[in-house]
């Protein structure tokens, strides 16, 4: 269901009126336990040493699973914004209008309850610090989706992770150093800012996924690293691919190991609950337990995760738990270990996991989860995988899926097809015929919107500078017929400072650009050229498929009056007496006056 972006508001405080008067709210005499959710990116079910891979070795991720429970049969979503839907809705994405991964697909819809929302009102300081990739712009923006504190960026993936430009809460700045040492930090800072409060720390790591960069620590201890554990089809494997992916997880338990470091100094570890997977299965050929599949298939290798939680005193050292569960369960779990209660209109799909984490009895042991992606369809029960072609596999006696048994087991096959003919009828009803939704602008409880050309469509010759739109900018402008485009929806009225980043070579400024919508316009020229370098290559360990990137100045454009409505937000050129116009990475509109 789709509902109005200013509506939102008003939806949320009554669900969450009614969860909060249900009378299960967190007791106040004993403060509720704190929650680090961390989550990787492209990292595989094999790519920790707990799990049995020899070609690394992740003591801190592993020391989560000696102090806390392995989710030994735990499923993610075939691909990154999927997954975050599914963890932070405790739903199927279909059902909230999750469709793609970038230019808008990858956003929520607005009548969606969030985890962070919900731990929010039950009085939880939330910050989430990394990769967001559920939408750029309030109120799909992660500050308007429960988050009080935001550092990272929106993108589905970025281009450099040296220093590079980052949001915090809004406000484009600079990142300092290795990305996921950065994020990290300011998640470590966060939770000492918060002594006398609960928190919520989403951690979404931006690593092991492409471009593969990482410090040269970490490099150097893998560049040359016999690999004794390969890909099932070791042909298919692209060692320096797998070795940078490799080092890049072991940066990440080392931050993993500083969070641990920082909690045991705070004397907060007996009451924190850490979690860790990862969104999607590995995003190259390499170990993976001889699963079928990597990232983007529903086979058992695209969505299988590793899975650690940790709660000192309350889940049992070294628990192994081999029911199946998924990324939609995370949402009941935590609000019930948490105490938080879960307001009983909400249509989740997900169960809690809380009482297998307790050693209690559980009630879904015949259960299946559904893995869906770009019309593809699997089925996962404890003992078979339907796959999407209708082929049955003993998951118990064929771990890798190597001999279909649909005729063996008749019963089961049967079961499952049924299954998925339900999910395939009512989740995927939910979908959206089309991604019509606008992008929003001037929230009035936002002072900045951000218009990366991700979210744009260019006319005429203006290309992007690479075929994935998520960390790309528009180049090639080279007629005043041209233009870039936004379909917008402006929520409230009001007057915004407009603000164009670009570059443009030394003979090549001068252009005259306007922004305009409707009847509406400001206009300016690129009147100072600025030239930087393409960047991105200097880090590469393997090579890239994104887009290499650079560094955009600031043109300030000036006052540009909007009224509320939907309609095209258009940047284009009057003059051009060089010989292109700019290249542009993103509009930045700031409201500094509301009109009545």
């Amino acid at each position: 269901m789709r509902s109005n972006p200013l509506m939102h508001t008003t939806l949320l405080v009554a669900a969450l009126l009614l969860a909060v008067s249900s009378g299960c709210a967190p007791s106040t005499e004993v403060l509720p336990p704190n929650i680090i959710i961390i989550l990787t990116d492209d990292q595989g079910w094999g790519d920790v040493s707990y799990n049995g891979n020899s070609n690394l070795a992740t003591p801190h991720i592993d020391r989560i699973a000696a102090r806390g429970a392995t989710l030994n049969r735990f499923y993610v979503s075939p691909v990154c914004s999927p997954t975050r839907a599914e963890l932070l809705t405790g739903r199927y994405h279909p059902r909230a209008g999750v469709t793609g991964t970038s230019a808008g697909a990858e956003r929520m819809d607005l009548d969606e309850v969030t985890l962070a929302e919900m731990f929010k009102a039950a009085g939880y300081a939330t910050g989430a610090f990394g990769k967001w990739h559920s939408g750029s712009q309030a109120p799909y923006h992660p500050n308007a989706r429960g988050f009080g504190e935001f550092y990272g960026f929106t993108s589905g993936h970025w281009g450099n992770y040296f220093s590079p430009p980052l949001e915090h809460n809004g406000t484009i700045v600079r990142g300092r150093g290795y990305l996921p040492d950065d994020i990290t930090d300011k998640a470590l800072a966060f939770m000492e800012s918060h002594p006398d409060q609960p928190f919520l720390v989403y951690l979404p790591y931006n690593t092991p996924h492409s471009p593969m960069q990482v410090p040269d620590a970490y490099w150097n201890a893998f560049a040359s690293h016999p690999l004794a554990q390969r890909h099932r089809e070791p042909d298919l494997e692209v060692l320096d691919h797998t070795r940078a992916a490799l080092a890049m997880v072991a940066n990440i338990d080392w931050n993993v190991g500083r969070i641990a470091s920082h909690l045991d100094s705070l004397g907060l570890t007996e009451r924190t609950i850490v979690l860790y997977f990862s969104d999607n299965g590995p995003n190259g050929a390499r170990w993976n337990g001889g699963m079928k599949g990597r990232k983007g298939s529903t086979d058992e290798g695209g969505v299988r995760s590793p899975f650690v939680i940790q709660w000192p005193g309350v889940i049992e050292a070294s628990l192994e738990i081999d029911h199946i569960a998924a990324a939609i369960d995370l949402f009941p779990t935590l609000l019930e270990l948490a105490g938080v209660a879960t307001d009983p209109g909400l249509r989740l799909d997900g169960v809690s996991l809380a009482p297998l984490l307790r050693g209690e009895p559980y009630a879904h042991q015949d259960r299946f989860v559904f893995s869906h992606w770009r019309g593809r369809t699997s089925v996962r029960s404890q003992r078979f995988r339907l796959d999407h072609a209708g082929q049955l596999f003993d998951m118990q006696a064929d771990p890798g899926q190597h001999e279909d048994v649909a005729m063996r087991f008749g019963t089961d096959h049967a079961a499952l097809l049924a299954a998925r003919a339900d999910f395939e009828a009512t989740v995927l009803a939910e979908l959206p015929a089309s991604e019509q939704r606008p992008f929003t602008v001037g929230h009035p409880d936002f002072e900045r919107t951000i218009l990366p050309v991700r979210d744009a469509k260019a006319t005429g010759a203006i290309r992007r500078s690479n075929r994935y739109p998520n960390d790309s900018f528009f180049t090639e402008w080279t007629s005043v017929e041209d233009s870039i485009l936004w379909h917008v929806e402006i929520l409230a009225p009001g007057t915004f400072e407009a603000t164009v980043y670009y570059s443009v070579p030394e003979g090549s400024q001068g252009s005259a650009v306007a922004l305009s919508f409707g009847d509406h316009r400001v206009a300016g020229q690129v009147a100072t050229p600025y030239d930087p370098p393409l960047r991105g290559m200097e880090h590469d360990r393997t090579p890239r498929i994104e887009s290499y990137v650079k560094n955009f100045r600031p043109l300030v454009l000036g006052n540009l009056s909007l009224p509320t409505g939907v309609g095209t937000m258009a940047l284009t050129a009057q003059d051009m007496p060089g010989a292109s116009v700019m290249d542009v990475k993103m509009v930045a509109l700031r409201r500094i006056e509301a009109d009545e």
